[in-house]
C-alpha cells in the first residue's frame, strides 16, 4: 500500500470558476498494492484535457468519488503478479482504454473499442474489476478510464501501459497518452488523408493541433485550421497549416469553400461541440468525409440532410483514440517526434503543480492555452 496525493471529484456541475468554487480536492489516498497484471507507478505528468472538464463540469456522468486524469506518464515502482514485459523503473505511457485482445474488436485491430475495457472504463473500475484507491476512511475511490493520472501515483493495467525509452522528458511523454494519438491517429489511421489533398481542422485544442501536425505529416495540399482564438491559430500557421480562419466570422463556411474550389477532402472536428461539427460538415466537399474526435455532451444531437449523403457520396466518420493500436501507434509516434516530424514540445503550454489544477481547469475551459501539464516532483 502507498499514499498518494491525489485531486478528487466528489460530484459534478460546480459554478465557475473552478479556482472559487474548487471541485477537485486535494487529498491524500491510499493505494493498495498492485494485482496481478498491473503496475504501480509513480506519476511524473499529467495533462488537461477536456475529456476530464467534461466530467469535472457535469457534461459527461461518472462515478464519484474520482480521481481524474487519463493522459499520464510515469516510472514504475512496482509490479503485480504474472507481468511480463515491464520491470520495476521502466518509463511508460498510459493509454486511457485497455484491450483485452480477446474480444471482437481487438480481433479484428480496434483495441479502441475494446467491449471489456468500456465496460471497466464505465464503471469506474479497474480492468480486472474493482477500485484500488480508498479514502482514509477507506471509502472506495472511483478510477478514471483505468488511470486515474492526477495523483502522485497510480495502480494500472498492463493492458494500459506502453514502455518508453527514458530519454523522453515526462511532460513530453503524457501527451503520446491521449492528445497525439487521439488528434494524429484521426489523420493517419480514421481518415488515412492521401497525399495532395485538403485537410481542414475545426478546433485548436491539443487533439486538433496534432491534427494539424498529422495532416503535415500525411503531405496534405492545403491545412486549413479553425478556431474562435486568434493565439491558436497564429501558433496553428507556426505548425504548418496553410490558411487560418476565425469560426466567429459569419461567412467562414462561404470564404472556406471558395477559397478551396467546394470545400475540403477531409474536415476534423475535434472541439466536441455541436457548431463545430456543423462547420466541419458544411466544409467538406461532395465525395469528402468528416471525422469527428471531440466528446460533445451525449445530449447534444447533429442533424444533416439525409439526401447528401447519397448523392454527394459524403462520409461521416468517429475516431475514438483516433484508431489507434497504442502498442504499436505510440512508439512509432514517439519515434517520428525524436526525428524532429512531430513537433508535439511545441503544444506544450503551461506547467502546474496538482494544487493549481481548478485554476487550470479555469484556463482550459476559457481556450487560452495550449496543453496544460500538471507535474510532480521526483520522490
Amino acid at each position: 500500500m502507498v499514499k498518494s496525493k491525489a485531486a478528487v471529484l466528489y460530484e459534478s456541475g460546480y459554478d465557475m470558476p473552478y479556482v472559487k468554487s474548487e471541485p477537485l480536492k486535494i487529498e491524500t489516498v491510499t493505494l493498495a498494492s498492485p494485482g496481478p497484471n498491473e503496475l504501480l507507478i509513480q506519476v511524473r505528468a499529467a495533462g488537461l484535457c477536456h475529456s476530464d472538464l467534461s466530467v469535472i463540469n457535469g457534461s459527461r456522468k461518472r462515478q464519484t468519488p474520482m480521481v481524474l486524469g487519463h493522459e499520464a506518464a510515469g516510472v514504475v515502482t512496482e509490479i503485480g503478479e504474472n507481468v511480463t514485459g515491464f520491470d520495476v523503473g521502466d518509463h511508460v505511457v498510459c493509454a486511457f482504454v485497455p484491450s483485452c485482445g480477446q474480444c471482437l474488436p481487438c480481433k479484428e485491430g480496434r483495441p479502441a473499442l475494446c467491449e471489456p475495457g468500456a465496460a471497466a472504463n464505465n464503471a469506474g473500475e479497474m480492468f480486472s474489476g474493482g477500485t484500488r484507491i480508498q479514502k482514509e476512511d477507506d471509502t472506495d475511490v472511483y478510477s478514471h478510464i483505468g488511470i486515474s493520472g492526477f495523483s502522485e501515483y497510480s495502480i494500472v493495467s498492463t493492458n494500459s501501459a506502453i514502455k518508453i525509452d527514458p530519454d523522453l522528458p515526462f511532460d513530453q511523454a503524457a501527451l503520446f497518452g491521449c492528445a497525439v494519438i487521439t488528434g494524429l491517429g484521426a489523420v493517419i489511421n480514421t481518415a488515412a488523408v492521401k497525399p495532395g489533398t485538403d485537410v481542414a481542422v475545426v478546433g485548436l485544442g491539443g487533439i486538433g493541433m496534432n491534427a494539424v501536425l498529422g495532416s503535415v505529416l500525411a503531405g496534405a495540399k492545403s491545412i486549413i485550421a479553425v478556431d474562435l482564438n486568434e493565439e491558436k491559430l497564429a501558433h496553428a500557421k507556426e505548425l504548418g497549416a496553410t490558411a487560418v480562419y476565425n469560426a466567429s466570422d459569419d461567412d467562414v463556411v462561404e470564404q472556406i469553400k471558395a477559397d478551396t474550389s467546394g470545400g475540403v477532402h477531409y474536415a476534423f472536428e475535434t472541439a466536441g461541440v455541436v457548431p463545430a461539427m456543423k462547420t466541419a460538415y458544411n466544409i467538406t466537399r461532395r465525395g469528402g468525409t468528416t471525422i469527428t474526435s471531440g466528446l460533445p455532451d451525449p445530449k447534444d444531437e447533429f442533424s444533416f440532410p439525409q439526401v447528401v449523403l447519397t448523392a454527394e457520396e459524403r462520409t461521416i466518420k468517429g475516431s475514438y483514440l483516433g484508431s489507434c493500436v497504442p502498442a504499436r501507434d505510440i512508439p512509432r509516434y514517439i519515434s517520428l517526434f525524436k526525428q524532429g516530424k512531430l513537433p508535439v514540445d511545441q503544444l506544450i503550454g503551461e506547467k502546474i503543480a496538482l494544487e493549481d489544477i481548478n485554476e487550470g481547469f479555469d484556463r482550459l475551459h476559457a481556450g487560452k492555452s495550449q496543453r496544460i501539464i500538471v507535474e510532480f516532483p521526483s520522490t
